[in-house]
């Protein structure tokens, strides 16, 4: 009897592992493993969390209007271009769905995010993967991998896991580079960290091949709601629409996200925090003799002397009850991510560093 089967590429998928929340046997642990503000959302954005519990028996907006106005304002974006999503992820899924499939190739860069060639496959699409040079994405070395199967190109810029970028003008060599038939998808969840960038939302109002993904889930504190935003051309975002969830977003989801996007004040605040630890942070590291690249995030890839010593280190500083990201799974074996968290924990991260190479000598 033929067995239940499903559709081509799922069977290749390799489930995606979140960063970890618990040491058996240590209590008061710090997570430093999933890139979290770790300042929590705006008060704003709980007092309209709160504020909307009266409603939860009525369904949310199908068109999500309110919360893409305030996404316009903000950036100065047209709302008719934007469309929003449980989580970038989702829109990334989205992307997939409606522009690639079995017979098609969908590239990504050799240390990007995972969820691109997950949703690859899921569409029955084959993910193909690019060198980097030096941790940073090639932009010849993407065109020179173009065929005439390729649908689409994931970067993430700035970069998840690795934390680098690449400018303006290299992302717009890549967009009037590509073949006619293939579209460009630039995942700028970490773009607000970097003050004035736009994440490619210039590129996306001059381009008819271009469409940026963007995220809540990091500067603004909202992750545990899932509320990503897509924009790019109309024509493509009608066709995202057409394959879109009517109520993907809960109605506390986009009452939180929208009173955060309008809180631009403690958006800023958090931003400075960030980056005034991540710097210290990095010095910190390598005087312990752990370099990293320069990161325009919220983490930091911290870089050791092979595997075995960031797999060491990791042990040690889970017994110290600290938790960060191994990332093997996005060939860097010999590294480990460590996201910015507080004054208290980026102190507390970078002595038990000390402490760990101190024991090496």
């Amino acid at each position: 009897m033929d067995k239940i089967k499903p559709q081509p590429g799922i069977d290749q998928i390799e489930l995606y592992q979140g960063g970890a929340a618990h040491v058996d046997g240590v209590r008061n642990v710090v997570k430093l493993s999933s890139n979290e503000n770790p300042n929590g959302p705006s008060e704003a954005a709980i007092d309209a969390f709160r504020k909307i519990s009266h409603e939860l028996h009525l369904y949310p907006s199908s068109d999500h209007s309110s919360l893409r106005q305030a996404i316009g304002e903000q950036f100065k974006l047209k709302a008719d271009n934007i469309i929003c999503g449980a989580g970038s992820d989702e829109i990334i899924n989205m992307i997939c769905q409606a522009y690639a499939g079995p017979g098609d190739e969908v590239i990504h860069t050799e240390h990007g995010f995972a969820m691109y060639r997950i949703s690859a496959l899921a569409a029955g699409a084959t993910p193909v993967e690019v060198k980097e040079r030096n941790r940073i994405t090639d932009v010849d070395a993407i065109l020179a991998a173009c065929t005439d199967r390729t649908r689409l190109v994931f970067i993430a810029n700035p970069n998840n896991p690795t934390g680098t970028m690449i400018d303006e003008g290299q992302i717009t060599r890549l967009a009037e580079g590509l073949p006619k038939h293939v579209l460009l998808v630039l995942d700028g969840a970490y773009a607000e960290y970097i003050e004035g960038f736009d994440g490619g939302a210039s590129l996306v109002e001059n381009r008819t091949n271009v469409i940026m993904t963007r995220t809540f889930s990091k500067l603004y504190g909202l992750g545990g709601l899932r509320v990503g935003w897509g924009y790019g051309p109309r024509a493509v975002i009608d066709t995202l629409n057409r394959v879109r969830g009517p109520f993907n977003l809960s109605s506390p989801a986009l009452a939180a996200a929208e009173a955060a996007v309008k809180d631009q004040d403690y958006a800023d605040k958090c931003r400075r925090d960030n980056n005034r630890l991540r710097d210290w942070l990095s010095i910190a590291l390598a005087e312990h003799g752990v370099p990293s690249d320069p990161s325009l995030t919220n983490f930091i890839l911290a870089r050791f002397a092979s595997q075995s010593q960031a797999e060491a280190c990791d042990d040690y500083l889970k017994s110290q009850g600290l938790l960060v990201r191994r990332v093997a799974g996005y060939n860097l074996a010999d590294c480990l991510r460590i996201s910015v968290g507080d004054e208290s924990a980026c102190r507390r991260v970078a002595h038990a560093v000390g402490q760990f190479k101190a024991g090496l000598k």
